[in-house]
């Protein structure tokens, strides 16, 4: 069965996506295609769960949604007029069958289904708090400490449990709830990660990205807001705002890299941004080539926006192969080598002789683009020019994004010319976090409050990471600040 591509860890990896409907006959097969267009997000596992008005079922499955949720059986198992999903690839937890979502419990009030798209950085806190209490945890997700947050809470109205719960907990988060009385979709206060609403006739629509209500006909009414919680019960739709205003910070790597090219994030076209980034990286780093050519496909758009800018031709000079996946081979350290050419492929009377710039959306470790560049010179190639359509990745995210270690990523070792030496290209140049801002609209990016989460790049980190201070070295010989003086 096809799940995250094992040639594939030279990228951020995608968090998940989620996926409800709320008043439709046949909710499960609404949602089951809008996790298909969603799949980009989560490869790892998939999962199901409607309510019938009587009882809430479930189907998970490790693997992709095509494979598990295409068989008449399990739709039909899965009745009910309500029903949300979830893709996952496992940020935290172990990838195993108890953690794929949505995650599900028998809550006083009844029974409460829960699918995530984030991280709660201050989860492995709050869950020795719990099982100090007595909490017994079922999963290693961190989404199972908001279950517990709720069934544990003093207040009296499920609702007022729900806030009650989320205000204890720091991250991000994108959530769809399902309960017997209804369905609950709601964003963190800073709107990291992405939630939209949309219509199809009577019912409504959440989905992580725009994308996913156009494959199943429904029209975008708007982003749910951050902050917001929006209530659907018996066909109503209400609005409540619980949390003390914040300035937004989304995700900027939405427009980057996770968002497929064809959804609107924010009103503006993902596509048409990361052509606009394209651009501003032609005007920040021109070369003199003969072609320009994108790492497929996350590079496209980026690197027609650079060649409309430049003026040099666009061309496919690297030809992706879409059909490769973790069963299709158990490779040794020999064929682990040649795996990049199973994905891509030179384009070799294309490239013999030519200048190549090749535009890409990221580097992370480095080792892909180190075999593309090389796999450029092996087909004969004048001159290899490297061109980033982000800001050196030097930090890693907490916040629903598998990022490696910042000890494996390549910019937080060296600098952009120790970069272009370990990947053997001509020259290397990444677009300006300044640059990135102009691409999305804005002047520059603000040094106090800047309009987007790019710790990512900067280390600007918008909320307090509990865990990871926990977990780092305390120098035992500082001196405490309260006792300076």
């Amino acid at each position: 069965m096809l799940t995250t591509n094992p040639y594939d860890d030279d990228k951020l990896r995608e968090e998940c996506g989620v996926f409800g409907v709320a008043g439709s006959e046949g909710a499960a097969a609404l949602v089951a295609l809008g996790l298909h267009a969603l799949q980009h997000r989560g490869q790892e596992a998939a999962g199901i769960t409607s309510w019938d008005g009587y009882q809430f079922h479930t189907h998970r499955a490790m693997g992709h949604v095509a494979g598990n949720f295409d068989r008449d059986d399990v739709i039909r198992a899965l009745q009910g007029t309500t029903a949300a999903g979830h893709v996952r690839y496992s940020t935290t937890g172990e990838t195993a069958i108890r953690n794929v979502q949505p995650l599900y419990a028998e809550l006083a009030s009844g029974g409460f289904a829960i699918a995530h798209n984030g991280n709660i950085s201050n989860a492995m806190r709050l869950r020795r708090d719990l099982v100090r209490r007595g909490a017994i945890f079922q999963s290693t997700s961190d989404t199972e400490v908001i279950i517990h947050l709720v069934a544990t809470s003093q207040y009296r109205t499920l609702m007022d449990r729900f806030i009650d719960a989320l205000k204890q907990v720091e991250g991000a988060y994108s959530l769809i709830v399902m309960t017997p009385v209804g369905m609950i979709a709601c964003r963190d206060p800073l709107g990291i990660r992405p939630l939209v609403m949309g219509k199809l006739d009577d019912a409504v629509i959440f989905a992580s990205e725009t994308v996913a209500l156009d494959v199943v006909g429904a029209e975008y009414v708007r982003d749910v807001e951050p902050g917001e919680l929006v209530i659907v019960q018996d066909g109503v739709v209400s609005s409540h705002k619980p949390f003390a205003p914040q300035a937004p910070r989304p995700c900027i790597f939405e427009y980057v890299y996770f968002s497929r090219p064809d959804s609107i994030a924010e009103d503006r076209s993902v596509y048409s941004v990361r052509k606009a980034i394209g651009a501003q990286l032609a005007i920040e780093s021109p070369i003199d080539a003969d072609l320009i050519v994108p790492v497929p496909d996350s590079g496209v758009p980026a690197a027609i926006g650079y060649a409309q800018q430049s003026g040099i031709p666009f061309e496919l000079g690297i030809i992706r192969s879409h059909y490769v996946g973790r069963t299709f081979i158990q490779p040794g350290d020999k064929v682990r080598h040649l795996g990049v050419k199973l994905k891509h492929n030179a384009n070799r009377e294309l490239i013999k002789g030519k200048r190549v710039v090749l535009v890409d959306d990221s580097i992370v470790r480095g080792t892909t683009s180190l075999k593309i560049v090389q796999m450029m010179h092996e087909a004969g190639a004048a001159e290899v020019h490297m061109r980033i359509a982000s800001p050196p990745t030097r930090h890693s995210c907490f916040y629903g994004v598998d990022t490696p270690e910042r000890a494996k990523l390549l910019a937080a070792k060296l600098d952009v010319g120790g970069m272009t030496d370990f990947i053997h290209a001509d020259s290397l140049a990444f677009i300006s976090i300044d640059g990135l801002y102009k691409a999305l609209g804005e002047a520059h990016r603000a040094d106090i409050h800047p309009k987007y989460c790019d710790a990512c790049f900067t280390g600007d980190y918008p909320t307090t990471l509990t865990d990871q201070d926990e977990l780092a070295p305390v120098d035992q010989f500082a001196l405490l600040e309260e006792r300076v003086g």
